[in-house]
Protein backbone atom coordinates (compact mmCIF):
# COMPACT_ATOMS: atom_id res chain seq x y z
CA UNK A 1 0.00 0.00 0.00
CA UNK A 2 1.12 3.53 -0.73
CA UNK A 3 -0.42 5.63 2.02
CA UNK A 4 -1.74 9.05 1.06
CA UNK A 5 -3.24 10.31 4.32
CA UNK A 6 -6.70 11.75 4.84
CA UNK A 7 -7.12 13.76 1.67
CA UNK A 8 -10.27 15.75 0.91
CA UNK A 9 -12.86 13.95 -1.23
CA UNK A 10 -15.97 15.60 -2.71
CA UNK A 11 -19.32 13.99 -3.53
CA UNK A 12 -22.55 15.59 -4.78
CA UNK A 13 -23.70 16.41 -1.21
CA UNK A 14 -20.63 15.94 0.94
CA UNK A 15 -17.10 17.01 1.64
CA UNK A 16 -14.97 14.35 3.32
CA UNK A 17 -12.00 16.06 4.97
CA UNK A 18 -9.71 15.97 8.00
CA UNK A 19 -11.24 17.22 11.22
CA UNK A 20 -10.00 20.48 12.75
CA UNK A 21 -10.46 22.31 16.06
CA UNK A 22 -13.38 24.32 14.65
CA UNK A 23 -15.29 21.01 14.43
CA UNK A 24 -15.32 20.40 18.19
CA UNK A 25 -18.81 21.77 18.94
CA UNK A 26 -20.56 20.26 15.88
CA UNK A 27 -18.78 16.96 16.60
CA UNK A 28 -20.06 16.94 20.18
CA UNK A 29 -23.55 18.15 19.24
CA UNK A 30 -24.17 16.14 16.07
CA UNK A 31 -22.97 12.66 17.03
CA UNK A 32 -20.32 12.31 19.74
CA UNK A 33 -22.66 12.92 22.69
CA UNK A 34 -25.61 10.81 21.48
CA UNK A 35 -25.93 7.35 23.12
CA UNK A 36 -28.14 6.22 20.21
CA UNK A 37 -25.22 6.84 17.83
CA UNK A 38 -22.70 4.96 19.98
CA UNK A 39 -25.00 2.07 20.94
CA UNK A 40 -23.26 -0.40 18.60
CA UNK A 41 -19.80 1.23 18.74
CA UNK A 42 -16.78 0.58 20.95
CA UNK A 43 -16.64 4.02 22.56
CA UNK A 44 -19.21 5.57 24.89
CA UNK A 45 -21.01 8.80 24.14
CA UNK A 46 -19.08 11.85 25.29
CA UNK A 47 -20.58 13.57 28.32
CA UNK A 48 -18.59 16.79 27.99
CA UNK A 49 -16.95 18.97 25.38
CA UNK A 50 -13.63 18.25 27.12
CA UNK A 51 -13.95 14.56 26.19
CA UNK A 52 -14.54 15.55 22.58
CA UNK A 53 -11.50 17.86 22.75
CA UNK A 54 -9.32 14.97 23.91
CA UNK A 55 -10.30 12.63 21.08
CA UNK A 56 -10.21 15.42 18.50
CA UNK A 57 -6.73 16.39 19.65
CA UNK A 58 -5.56 12.78 19.22
CA UNK A 59 -6.99 12.65 15.70
CA UNK A 60 -5.52 16.00 14.67
CA UNK A 61 -2.07 14.88 15.88
CA UNK A 62 -2.47 11.58 14.00
CA UNK A 63 -2.96 13.33 10.65
CA UNK A 64 0.85 13.61 10.44
CA UNK A 65 0.89 9.84 9.83
CA UNK A 66 0.08 9.13 6.15
CA UNK A 67 -1.46 5.77 7.14
CA UNK A 68 -4.07 7.51 9.34
CA UNK A 69 -7.48 7.92 7.69
CA UNK A 70 -10.21 9.77 9.60
CA UNK A 71 -12.64 11.88 7.60
CA UNK A 72 -15.23 14.32 8.84
CA UNK A 73 -18.44 13.80 6.89
CA UNK A 74 -19.48 17.38 6.15
CA UNK A 75 -22.97 17.89 4.74
CA UNK A 76 -22.34 20.78 2.34
CA UNK A 77 -25.78 22.38 2.80
CA UNK A 78 -25.18 22.48 6.56
CA UNK A 79 -21.51 23.40 6.39
CA UNK A 80 -20.44 21.33 9.39
CA UNK A 81 -19.52 17.72 10.15
CA UNK A 82 -22.32 15.31 10.95
CA UNK A 83 -20.23 12.16 11.43
CA UNK A 84 -17.01 10.38 10.55
CA UNK A 85 -15.75 7.58 8.35
CA UNK A 86 -12.35 6.09 9.01
CA UNK A 87 -9.94 3.20 8.84
CA UNK A 88 -10.32 1.51 12.22
CA UNK A 89 -7.89 -1.29 11.42
CA UNK A 90 -5.40 -2.19 8.71
CA UNK A 91 -2.96 -4.92 7.80
CA UNK A 92 0.01 -4.13 5.56
CA UNK A 93 0.77 -7.80 4.82
CA UNK A 94 -2.67 -8.48 3.37
CA UNK A 95 -3.10 -4.89 2.11
CA UNK A 96 -6.39 -4.64 3.97
CA UNK A 97 -8.27 -1.72 5.51
CA UNK A 98 -11.22 -2.07 7.87
CA UNK A 99 -13.70 0.80 7.59
CA UNK A 100 -15.90 2.12 10.39
CA UNK A 101 -18.35 5.00 10.39
CA UNK A 102 -20.88 6.85 12.45
CA UNK A 103 -23.32 9.62 11.67
CA UNK A 104 -25.70 11.72 13.72
CA UNK A 105 -29.14 10.19 14.25
CA UNK A 106 -30.83 13.13 12.52
CA UNK A 107 -29.29 11.97 9.20
CA UNK A 108 -29.90 8.21 9.49
CA UNK A 109 -31.62 6.70 6.47
CA UNK A 110 -30.72 9.61 4.17
CA UNK A 111 -28.06 7.80 2.14
CA UNK A 112 -25.28 10.04 3.45
CA UNK A 113 -23.22 7.24 4.99
CA UNK A 114 -23.53 5.21 1.78
CA UNK A 115 -22.44 8.23 -0.25
CA UNK A 116 -19.42 8.77 2.01
CA UNK A 117 -18.42 5.09 1.97
CA UNK A 118 -18.80 4.84 -1.82
CA UNK A 119 -16.52 7.88 -2.19
CA UNK A 120 -13.60 6.39 -0.29
CA UNK A 121 -13.65 3.04 -2.12
CA UNK A 122 -11.99 4.35 -5.33
CA UNK A 123 -9.47 6.28 -3.23
CA UNK A 124 -8.34 3.13 -1.43
CA UNK A 125 -8.22 0.85 -4.49
CA UNK A 126 -6.88 3.32 -7.06
CA UNK A 127 -4.61 5.59 -5.00
CA UNK A 128 -3.57 3.68 -1.87
CA UNK A 129 -3.48 0.28 -3.57
CA UNK A 130 -5.36 -1.81 -1.03
CA UNK A 131 -6.33 -5.38 -1.90
CA UNK A 132 -9.31 -5.66 0.47
CA UNK A 133 -11.77 -3.26 2.05
CA UNK A 134 -13.83 -4.75 4.85
CA UNK A 135 -16.41 -3.69 7.41
CA UNK A 136 -18.52 -5.40 10.00
CA UNK A 137 -21.67 -4.70 11.95
CA UNK A 138 -23.64 -6.10 14.85
CA UNK A 139 -26.55 -8.24 13.52
CA UNK A 140 -28.84 -6.06 15.66
CA UNK A 141 -27.82 -3.03 13.59
CA UNK A 142 -28.98 -4.08 10.08
CA UNK A 143 -28.96 -0.51 8.75
CA UNK A 144 -25.18 -0.56 8.92
CA UNK A 145 -25.14 -3.74 6.85
CA UNK A 146 -27.35 -2.10 4.21
CA UNK A 147 -24.69 0.62 3.79
CA UNK A 148 -22.11 -2.10 3.09
CA UNK A 149 -24.38 -3.90 0.63
CA UNK A 150 -25.23 -0.69 -1.26
CA UNK A 151 -21.50 0.01 -1.61
CA UNK A 152 -20.94 -3.37 -3.27
CA UNK A 153 -19.39 -5.26 -0.37
CA UNK A 154 -20.12 -8.99 -0.17
CA UNK A 155 -21.47 -10.61 2.99
CA UNK A 156 -18.97 -13.26 4.09
CA UNK A 157 -20.66 -14.58 7.21
CA UNK A 158 -21.32 -13.87 10.85
CA UNK A 159 -18.47 -14.35 13.29
CA UNK A 160 -19.92 -15.54 16.58
CA UNK A 161 -19.03 -13.47 19.64
CA UNK A 162 -16.04 -12.06 17.74
CA UNK A 163 -16.37 -8.37 18.59
CA UNK A 164 -17.29 -6.03 21.41
CA UNK A 165 -19.29 -2.83 21.66
CA UNK A 166 -21.18 -0.85 24.24
CA UNK A 167 -23.53 -3.85 24.28
CA UNK A 168 -20.75 -6.21 25.45
CA UNK A 169 -19.43 -9.18 23.46
CA UNK A 170 -21.34 -9.36 20.17
CA UNK A 171 -21.50 -11.22 16.89
CA UNK A 172 -19.99 -9.53 13.82
CA UNK A 173 -21.45 -9.70 10.31
CA UNK A 174 -18.43 -9.41 7.99
CA UNK A 175 -18.48 -7.81 4.53
CA UNK A 176 -15.69 -7.19 2.04
CA UNK A 177 -14.81 -5.90 -1.39
CA UNK A 178 -11.64 -7.04 -3.17
CA UNK A 179 -9.57 -4.98 -5.59
CA UNK A 180 -10.14 -7.57 -8.33
CA UNK A 181 -13.93 -7.24 -7.91
CA UNK A 182 -13.76 -3.46 -7.86
CA UNK A 183 -11.69 -3.19 -11.05
CA UNK A 184 -13.80 -5.84 -12.85
CA UNK A 185 -16.99 -3.90 -12.03
CA UNK A 186 -15.37 -0.65 -13.11
CA UNK A 187 -14.45 -2.12 -16.51
CA UNK A 188 -17.82 -3.84 -16.97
Amino acid sequence: MTHKGTKTIKTPRLTLRPLCWEDREPMFRNWESDPAVTEFLRWPAAVSLEETDRILGEWIASYRDPSFYQWAIVLDELGEPIGTISVVGQDEKTEKVHIGYCIGKRWWGSGITTEAYAAIIPFFFEEVGVNRIESQHDPNNPGSGRVMQKCGLTYEGTLRQADYSNKGIVDACMYSLLASEYFARKQG
